[in-house]
């Protein structure tokens, strides 16, 4: 998978998102928003994916009774980050702006993911 081409695509499909990563076998590729600066180290987002993995894995765990998970999003005060699955247990990471179309944003991501999935 075209984890470079993945994070321009979704970069680009919205001027509200600020950051995106895809972190899969313990490696990252991001992106920012030219202009945008980082509220988390590397390092800082790392830790954070690798805990967000382990949260997907628990979530993957009900699938049965309640469906396969398609998101998760939060809402800081700064930001609202989303993840969704990506490839085998891999995650893409997504922050955007408060007043960003979270809902428009995360369609247009699925529509990004499934036309990359193999």
């Amino acid at each position: 998978m075209n984890y470079e081409k993945i994070c321009d695509e979704i970069l680009n499909c919205d001027d509200k998102i600020r950051y995106v990563g895809i972190y899969d076998f313990g490696e990252l590729y991001d992106k920012m928003k030219p202009g945008t600066s980082n509220y988390l180290s590397k390092e800082e987002t790392e830790l954070s994916l690798s805990q967000a993995v382990y949260r997907w894995a628990t979530r993957k765990k009900t699938v049965s009774k309640i469906g396969k998970p398609i998101f998760a999003m939060a809402k800081y005060e700064k930001i609202y980050r989303i993840t969704l699955p990506i490839g085998g247990a891999g995650l893409i990471l997504i922050s955007t702006e408060l007043n960003a179309n979270v809902n428009e944003i995360v369609d247009k991501i699925l529509e990004i993911q499934k036309n990359n999935s193999d």
